[in-house]
């Protein structure tokens, strides 16, 4: 229960110092004109009111991986929340915040001219076919998880039963909210939904305590900070843990997200509030049901009796309707039908982005956003013909992949800007060494032996450390 609590403080304590020093460290000004009033365009660049904004990012970033991450990492046990709490506050929020401000700065730019900008050409390339491949997966993902549910609540209706109804309706409704203006659908749903989505972890929280379940949170004292999954010896904390839990302690996903804010913030003041801010409260939300996760069932070892039976979305759904009856139970289905959905259309919108950064194509015109729009879609479409489970390993690799990319490309502007670099710089490097570490030993890699994987990760971490270390001092980097 401490352990829980001290976590909770952790996220807040670091919203109002760490990120703020960011923000500080930045050099945010309020004065400067932000892509929403320089770049009016009636589609993508449309002012949006920070509060608005703010509940759009968390939506867009949040999905299913607050709740879903955190519930399967919860089966570790306590080392759960030390991830949660320190990698939303020095991880996931450094990244989410220079990833928004950086593309304000950059006339709101998608994140792989960001990186581009720091790393090269080459870097510039790989990035946008990267990130619109993995743009592409989530979108497939959120595609065919929302529609199994909705086809598991009408088993007994010759239509509504089938999935593939529903994939059609997800499909329909994300061409729409690709191609909108942003404040058309986004704007005006998004808030609210994010706003449901919080509704709906306080009201586990305040369960939580009103029930008594908070005595059965494990604390995270030494002795309990050992990996307590069911099947350890094939799933080691590192690296696997730090993949479980991505979008609630540090996810690519989010860069990619955060340029479509970038280009509604009306100043750059609101850009802690925004894009930390949301890091954080998504932190919130998964250290809470992480908690729950762990309590609900009694004990760790309950919870991964549970998770071996029982797919994560009747979990959700078991613990809400108990915790709040059938308010919980309409919040369960908000949860983990319409947050995925949320963040499948803004993949596919920010899909569509990078393509028309990369091809320099204006998007006023819908018959641009269609002759983008439809190959994507086609691709997404496919992908559903695949397993999920297959897909979602890869995606969730490429994800942390992503974000790893991310912070080095942060890590170069800091240096270059003659700013405190490590802030960026070791986060960078602990990313490395978890994307090289399971990419060695899980099956959709190498699936070497922790032994081999290790000595290997490590000369591999070392020689990206010294790439970096001499690319960052070159002086090319340095011309105006």
């Amino acid at each position: 229960m401490f352990s829980f609590f001290l976590g909770m403080g952790i996220l807040l304590a670091g919203y109002l110092f760490y990120g703020q020093w960011a923000g500080r460290l930045f050099g945010v000004d309020p004065q400067r004109a932000t892509p929403a009033q320089s770049q009016v365009d009636g589609i993508d660049f449309v002012p949006i009111n920070w509060k608005k904004a703010f509940l759009i990012e968390f939506l867009n970033i949040a999905g299913l991986g607050p709740i879903f991450g955190a519930i399967l990492g919860a089966t570790y046990g306590p080392v759960a929340f030390i991830w949660i709490a320190f990698g939303a506050v020095l991880i996931g929020g450094i990244h989410d915040f220079f990833s928004g401000m950086l593309s304000m700065r950059n006339q709101g730019r998608s994140i792989p001219e960001i990186v581009g900008e720091n790393l090269g050409n080459g870097f510039r390339q790989f990035m946008r076919a990267f990130t619109v491949i993995l743009m592409i997966l989530v979108g497939a993902v959120f595609i065919t998880g929302p529609a199994e549910i909705l086809a598991g609540f009408w088993k007994n209706h010759s239509i509504l039963s089938q999935s593939v109804f529903w994939a059609g309706i997800i499909v329909v409704y994300y061409v729409f909210a690709t191609l909108l203006p942003i404040d058309k659908i986004i704007g005006r749903i998004y808030p609210l939904f994010g706003l449901a989505m919080l509704i709906m972890a306080l009201g586990i929280l305040s369960s939580m305590m009103l029930e008594g379940y908070l005595i059965n949170i494990p604390e995270a004292v030494p002795s309990n900070l050992i990996n307590m999954k069911s099947n350890a010896a094939v799933s080691p904390i590192f690296p696997m843990l730090f993949i479980t839990i991505a979008c609630g302690a540090i996810s690519g996903f989010h860069s990619t997200q955060a340029p479509l804010m970038a280009r509604c913030l009306t100043n750059e003041k609101y850009g802690v509030r925004v894009f930390y801010g949301a890091m954080i409260t998504e932190g919130f939300v998964a250290i809470i049901w992480a908690a729950i996760a762990m309590a609900f069932f009694g004990s760790i070892k309950g919870l991964n009796e549970a998770v071996n039976t029982q797919n994560p979305a009747a979990i959700v759904n078991n613990i809400s309707i108990t915790l709040m009856g059938q308010i919980g139970g309409l919040l369960a289905i908000l949860g983990v039908v319409a947050a995925p959905i949320t963040s499948g259309d803004t993949a596919f919108r920010s899909a569509r982005l990078i393509v028309a950064d990369f091809l320099r194509l204006s998007q006023t015109k819908i018959t641009y956003r269609l002759v983008i729009s439809i190959p994507l879609f086609i691709v997404g479409v496919g992908l559903t013909l695949f397993k999920f489970e297959i897909i979602w390993r890869y995606m969730a690799w490429a994800n942390q992949t992503l974000a790893t990319i991310v912070l080095w490309a942060i890590t170069v502007y800091l240096y270059r800007m003659g700013k405190a670099y490590l802030m960026a710089a070791i986060p960078a490097i602990f990313m490395t060494a978890v994307v090289i570490t399971y990419i060695l030993m899980a099956p959709i890699g190498f699936g070497l032996s922790a032994a081999r994987a290790l000595p290997l990760m490590g000369l591999i971490t070392i020689l990206i450390i010294v790439y970096f270390s001499y690319f960052m001092r070159q002086p090319r980097l340095f011309k105006a």
